[in-house]
């Protein structure tokens, strides 16, 4: 995994929408989580679809899997996205947001 493979990752929005869904319950099934993207986010792709872009995450060590029975289920990790955030920390200084807030509007 590098960073490079999880920008590309959460570049797509079908699979923001996954995180997102695995995010706000973890330990989906393939079945559920069309389910959810569909009823929530009015993504209707196909389950071979999903699955492609469940890959994807998966590689970027997004989510893990693990298979129980015949079904497999997915879940959140969050790990890979906390580089993301110590790369660029959020300013919590009001002052400097607001001066370049006030540049970028001149």
């Amino acid at each position: 995994m590098n960073d490079v493979d999880i920008y590309r990752a959460i570049a797509d929005r079908t699979r923001r929408a996954i995180l997102d869904e695995l995010a706000d319950r973890s330990g989906q099934s393939l079945f559920e989580l069309c389910a959810r993207l569909i009823m929530k986010h009015g993504i209707n792709s196909s389950r071979q679809a999903i699955s492609q872009h469940l890959d994807v995450l998966e590689a970027a060590g997004l989510i893990r899997t693990r298979f129980e029975g015949r079904t497999k289920f997915h879940w959140f990790e969050g790990a890979p996205l906390k580089a993301i955030r110590e790369r660029w920390p959020i300013s919590t200084d009001e002052d400097t947001s607001n001066s370049i807030e006030e540049g970028i509007e001149q």
